[in-house]
C-alpha cells in the first residue's frame, strides 16, 4: 500500500515550513511530501526593502527549495484548478503538458498578490515589491533614473526622474521608501551635476496613519521621522491616475513621474477561483481554528484539505470574531500547527486549535532607523533597528542564509554601498540581437507539373 500523499501547493512561509516539517516529522513510509511552486525558491519578503537597497544580496534573501526540501518532492509548476472533491490538482510545469496529479492531504497556500485597483497607468508604470525580481528592478531603475537626470537637457525629464512616488503606507511601502531614500542620499555623492534638494519621495497613503502595525504612538513618531527627512507625506490621499507618467491625487496635485512603488496591500492568490474549496467574502479559503478547510454556512470539515497565512481566514481565538492577519508572524506559527495536525491525523489523532496573540511588530527605516512595539514595549532609533534585524535573521529558514545575511550586514559596516545600476540584466539580449541580423530560411522549391 503507497503511503498517503500530501501536496502542498505554494512554497511561502506557509508552504515551506509545512513541508520542512512534515518532512522531519513523517519518513517516506510514512508519507510523500510533494511541493508544486513555480519559482525554485521561497521568497523571504521582509528582506525584499534590504535587497533592493543592497544591503543584502539578493539571492541571499531566497531559500532554494530542493536545498532545504531535501526529503519533499519538488515540482516546478503552477497548479492550475484544485478538485478535492476528486482530490486532484491540475499541474501546469514549466515546460511540458499539463497533468493531474491525486493527493490524500492538500495544503492550500499560493500566497497573496499585490491589490491594485483599476487606475489609468498603473498596469504600465507601477512596480510591486512581492518578488525579489521587482526588488532587483526597483533598484536598477532608481539608479538608472539618477543617470538620465544627471545627463538631460530637458527640465521636465530631469524633475520626473527625481520624483519617487510609493503608494502604500504599511510595512512594505515605509520600509521600501526609507531604504530607497538611503541609497538615492549615497549615490548622490556621485553625482556633482544634482542638486539634493531636486530629489522628492512622496508617499501617498489612503488612510490618515502608518504602520499600523506598531501602533498610532509609533506610527506617528515614524511620519515625523520621514517629513525631517524630506519625504511628502500625502496622507488621506489615494492616486487617481499615473497615465503618461503624470501622476494625480485626490488633494489635487498633479505632477510627472518617471518611479511609482505600488505597495497597497495584498489580496488571496486568483488561483483560489479555480478550486472548490469554500471562499470568504474576500476570496480568502474558509478554515476553522484548526487550518482545517471547512464549509462557510454549515462549519462542516472537507476532510484531508488545509489552508493557512495569506490566502486563509482563520479565526482569531484571542479576538473573538475576528481573523488572523496577513503577516509572516502568524504564517510561519500556522505552519507549524498544520504540520503538527496532519500528523496528528494521519496517525489517528485529533487536530490542535491554531491560537497566538500578535505580539506587535518591527520596522525599519533605513540604515540605523526603525521604530518597534513589542509585547507593549516601544522602541525608536537606533535600538529598534537592531531588533528588526535581530528578529528578521533569526527567522529566514536555514542556517546558510542566515549566515550569509550576517556576513553581507558585517562587510557593510566596513565598505561603501554599491549605487551601480544593472539595467542589462532586464534586457540581457538585447545587444546581441540589434547585432545579429536575421536571416531567413530558403525556402523550398516546389516541384511543378512540367518540372523534371
Amino acid at each position: 500500500m503507497n503511503p498517503p500523499r500530501i501536496v502542498v501547493v505554494g512554497a511561502g512561509h506557509v508552504g515551506l515550513y509545512a513541508a520542512l516539517r512534515l518532512s522531519k516529522k513523517l519518513n517516506r513510509n510514512r508519507a510523500e511530501v510533494v511541493v508544486i511552486d513555480p519559482v525554485p525558491h521561497m521568497t523571504y519578503q521582509p528582506f525584499l526593502p534590504e535587497a533592493a537597497a543592497g544591503n543584502i544580496s539578493p539571492r541571499h534573501a531566497v531559500v532554494p527549495l530542493r536545498r532545504e526540501l531535501k526529503k519533499c518532492r519538488i515540482v516546478s509548476g503552477e497548479v492550475t484548478r484544485v478538485e478535492h472533491a476528486r482530490k486532484t490538482v491540475s499541474v501546469q510545469p514549466i515546460d511540458g503538458p499539463a497533468y493531474e496529479l491525486e493527493y490524500d492531504h492538500i495544503i492550500v497556500a499560493p500566497g497573496s498578490v499585490s491589490r491594485t485597483l483599476p487606475i489609468p497607468g498603473l498596469s504600465d508604470m507601477g512596480i510591486g515589491l512581492k518578488t525579489i525580481g521587482e526588488a532587483i528592478y526597483l533598484r536598477n531603475h532608481i539608479l538608472d533614473r539618477l543617470d538620465v537626470a544627471a545627463v538631460t537637457p530637458d527640465e521636465e525629464v530631469r524633475k520626473a526622474s527625481l520624483n519617487f512616488v510609493f503608494v502604500g503606507g504599511g510595512f512594505a511601502g515605509i520600509e521600501a521608501l526609507a531604504e530607497m531614500q538611503d541609497v538615492v542620499s549615497d549615490a548622490l555623492k556621485y553625482y556633482p551635476e544634482l542638486d539634493p534638494k531636486e530629489v522628492h519621495f512622496i508617499l501617498v497613503e489612503a488612510t490618515n496613519r502608518i504602520l499600523p502595525e506598531v501602533g498610532p504612538e509609533m506610527g506617528a513618531y515614524t511620519a515625523r521621522q520621514l517629513a525631517a527627512r524630506g519625504v511628502d507625506l500625502r496622507l488621506g490621499t489615494f492616486l487617481k491616475s499615473c497615465a503618461d507618467g503624470r501622476i494625480e491625487l485626490s488633494d489635487g496635485d498633479s505632477f510627472r513621474a518617471e518611479t511609482l512603488v505600488w505597495t497597497a496591500g495584498v489580496k488571496p492568490s486568483p488561483m483560489l477561483a479555480n478550486t472548490d474549496l469554500p471562499l470568504g467574502p474576500k476570496g480568502h479559503v474558509n478554515c476553522l481554528p484548526t487550518l482545517q478547510v471547512a464549509d462557510t454556512e454549515t462549519g462542516e470539515v472537507l476532510e484531508g484539505a488545509w489552508s493557512a497565512g495569506d490566502c486563509a481566514q482563520v479565526p482569531d481565538l484571542t479576538n473573538p470574531g475576528g481573523w488572523c492577519s496577513p503577516s509572516a508572524q502568524h504564517a510561519v506559527r500556522q505552519a507549524r500547527v498544520l504540520a503538527d495536525n496532519i500528523v496528528q491525523v494521519i496517525l489517528g489523532g485529533a487536530p490542535k486549535e491554531y491560537r497566538h496573540k500578535h505580539v506587535g511588530g518591527v520596522a525599519g527605516l533605513g540604515l540605523n532607523k526603525g521604530v518597534a512595539h513589542v509585547y507593549g514595549i516601544k522602541v525608536k532609533g537606533y535600538p529598534a533597528w537592531i531588533m528588526h534585524r535581530t528578529y528578521h535573521v533569526s527567522r529566514i529558514p536555514s542556517f546558510n542564509r542566515k549566515i550569509r545575511v550576517l556576513a553581507d550586514w558585517t562587510l557593510a559596516l566596513f565598505l561603501k554601498r554599491e549605487t551601480v545600476a544593472l539595467g542589462q540584466l532586464h534586457r540581457p539580449r538585447e545587444e546581441f540581437t540589434e547585432v545579429t541580423p536575421p536571416v531567413e530560411l530558403p525556402r523550398e522549391k516546389k516541384v511543378g507539373a512540367g518540372s523534371r
